[in-house]
């Protein structure tokens, strides 16, 4: 072969490989799923899917804001731990170094009051800033693009209400590149598709009330979604878990044994009203502060509608996940799992776990304390029972009893052997947790 020609293979391989590049990293967007059977919102003849639900048409416009905020999660990112609502600091630990909240009350010098009802909509809509700061996408607002322009507004109307509070926020701390702003801009131009919710004449006005709530306002694919390399999501594997925060966010595709296909309609409403649903398990971590700040005020309807929607999403099967086991253990501390010759599980599970969740995994205190049948018990990573065990569960609006904190108490080698234990005894696989895993979970809480 001629140089020419070398040249030109080359070329043209790299010409495909650019191709096959840009065509996994883009991917389909979050409703490509179900068909390009969209309308523009104006043209939609069934009921408005956009707003609040019907039952709260009449209310005043800081109650639609109010409710707004709420379904969209605001308050969990802007406050701090024991900081005041609203008012930002909340340090989210990434790969790529620390990023911080911003304070959205509106106070005019630290806060968002100084800002414009344009420029609030440009923020959410494009994730750009006053003075054209790009801003990164741990703010979800390729999410938020979907968002109506009249409900942005809403949001706004409720924040002007909240008291203004001076809270100077840390600069981030990223690495090179990843503090340069402007490469935001490329990611945006990218992965922000910039439009508003578009109804699916093919689906039900319930379907479409769902994918509203759920791809907009909540967001849910932010936390439950894979990232590709360029960490925009990849809808290729929608919905079918990822981890957040150091944290599990499972599998809630329609999939029986990975995903929640096999749970009844009455148990996923249960769940994400209350964060909890029996032989399913308790939410926690992010999901918990999901639900007690977000979900569990949505209406009933809502809810449904998420159901209706969540319900649609093609299955997905999780690697490494089997069917959740739900036997109850024994009733004794010498039946079942010996972990021999090392019984460091059964000792800190001895210590600090029976007396609420009892050795047969059924809590004779409370229902949320049972181990058989959840997901976080029958994961092998057991991820989310090592950040339950370091963290424990705040009591909040939805959970009155909470799980306290066993992190300062114990050593990593004391923590993975009961995550191992409690995974085998009541799970369906053992996990195989390990000190060093650990201590790399205590730093991206």
């Amino acid at each position: 072969m001629t140089p020419s020609r070398w040249l030109v293979a080359i070329a043209f391989g790299g010409l495909v490989i650019l191709a096959a590049a840009f065509w996994y990293l883009m991917g389909p967007g979050p409703l490509t799923f179900a068909g390009a059977e969209t309308v523009q919102l104006a043209d939609y003849k069934e009921s408005n899917p956009t707003g609040v639900p019907a039952e709260l048409a009449q209310s005043d416009p800081v109650s639609r804001g109010r409710y707004l905020t709420d379904a969209a999660d605001c308050q969990t990112c802007h406050t701090r731990e024991g900081g005041v609502p609203f008012a930002g600091g909340r340090a989210f630990k990434t790969r790529f170094g620390t990023l911080y909240s911003s304070n959205i009350t509106p106070d005019r010098e630290t806060g968002i009051g100084a800002w414009s009802p344009d420029d609030f909509l440009r923020a959410v809509h494009k994730g750009v800033r006053p003075g054209g700061a790009h801003l990164y996408p741990a703010f979800p607002y390729a999410a938020y693009t979907y968002i109506a322009d009249d409900d942005v507004q809403a949001i706004w109307a409720y924040l002007r209400t909240l008291p203004a509070v001076r809270n100077p926020i840390p600069a981030n701390d990223l690495a090179f590149p990843f503090n340069q702003r402007w490469l935001m801009g490329i990611w945006s131009g990218l992965f922000n598709p910039d439009r508003r919710f578009a109804p699916n004449v093919r689906q039900s006005p319930e379907w479409n009330r769902g994918a509203y709530v759920a791809e907009g306002l909540a967001h849910c694919g932010d936390c439950h979604t894979p990232r590709n390399a360029l960490q925009a999501l990849n809808n290729r594997h929608k919905f079918s878990g990822a981890l957040t925060a150091g944290w599990r966010a499972y599998n809630i595709t329609s999939h029986p044994v990975s995903g929640v296909g096999a749970w009844s309609d009455e148990d996923l409403a249960k769940y994400l009203a209350t964060g909890h649903a029996a032989n399913h398990g308790t939410a926690s971590g992010p999901m918990g502060e999901a639900v007690d700040l977000s979900l569990s005020k949505l209406t009933p309807n809502d809810i449904r509608a998420l159901v209706t929607y969540v319900r649609s999403i093609p299955p997905v099967a999780s690697p490494n996940f089997p069917a959740v086991r739900n036997e109850v253990a024994g009733a004794t501390p010498w039946s079942g799992v010996d972990m021999s010759p090392d019984s460091l599980g059964k000792e800190v599970f001895a210590a600090a776990c029976a007396g609420c969740h009892s050795w047969t995994g059924t809590s004779p205190l409370m229902e949320r304390a049972t181990l058989i049948g959840s997901r976080a018990i029958n994961d092998p990573s057991a991820v989310n029972v090592v950040q339950m065990v370091l963290n424990g569960s705040p009591a909040g609006s939805s959970s009155p009893n909470s799980m306290p904190a066993f992190g300062a108490g114990y050593s990593d080698a004391e923590i993975a052997a009961v995550a191992n234990y409690v995974t085998a005894r009541f799970g369906a696989t053992a996990s195989a947790v390990t000190p060093r895993t650990v201590a790399h979970l205590r730093t991206t809480t």
